[in-house]
């Protein structure tokens, strides 16, 4: 643990006096039901989405709100924090499992929610100012480009009935399957004058994005 520990802290260019702080920043729930990340990727979230909105309005201090909105949530999201975490192989780190069920793949979201809980280690470690040290440096790939504003499918697929129709799309769910850790759900949507397109996802949010996507398609937007 102590050579997994210091690899870590080299990796992440920063020295905690706190040790402690940084396993718990790792470690899964099913690892340690007690003593876990989950606090601290709450507190993580928080302070990343602090740093990233501020810098977005220094870099485009004349754009709309609406815009600056999507760029936000184009920095900020699971699927970012997600290949921050691959990028720093945060895989090779992370604690999980237990005695009496050893996990032994890390899935893409337990990697997005420890990239969080190391933001909120570092905060309550090192404090603001190396914490938006830490977040630019990781995120500065991603600042360069986000002068492309990308419009998720759901928001076009918004957009596109609102200015057509008066109206928002109308999304159901129609199954929630599969286990607790790894949901099924099947979701559809429809605008006015066309049927309900169905898709599925890992989460209401993401088979709702699917079935956006569809709709756009067939409808050669």
């Amino acid at each position: 643990m102590e050579f997994k520990i210091k690899k870590l802290q080299k990796k992440l260019n920063i020295k905690f006096n706190n040790e402690e702080l940084l396993i718990q920043a790792i470690t899964h729930k099913s690892f340690n039901s007690k003593k876990n990340y989950e606090k601290l990727e709450f507190l993580g979230d928080r302070v990343l989405g602090l740093i990233i909105s501020n810098e977005i309005i220094n870099l485009y201090p004349n754009e709309k709100v609406g815009i600056l909105d999507k760029k936000f949530s184009n920095l900020v999201n699971k699927n970012i924090c997600c290949e921050i975490g691959k990028n720093l192989k945060l895989n090779e780190f992370i604690l999980v499992g237990n005695n009496k069920k050893k996990i032994t793949k890390i899935e893409n979201k337990i990697i997005s929610d420890v990239c969080e809980s190391l933001i909120g280690a570092i905060f309550i470690e090192k404090g603001l100012k190396l914490t938006k040290e830490y977040i630019i440096s990781k995120w500065k790939d991603y600042l360069k480009t986000s002068n492309k504003t990308i419009i998720d499918s759901k928001t076009k697929l918004q957009e596109y009935s609102l200015k057509k129709f008066k109206v928002l799309p109308e999304y159901k769910i129609i199954s929630n399957t599969g286990p607790r850790h790894k949901p099924n759900f099947k979701v559809g949507v429809k605008i006015k004058n066309t049927k309900f397109i169905y898709a599925n996802g890992s989460s209401k949010k993401n088979a709702e994005q699917s079935a956006a996507f569809i709709m756009l398609k067939k409808l050669e937007i």
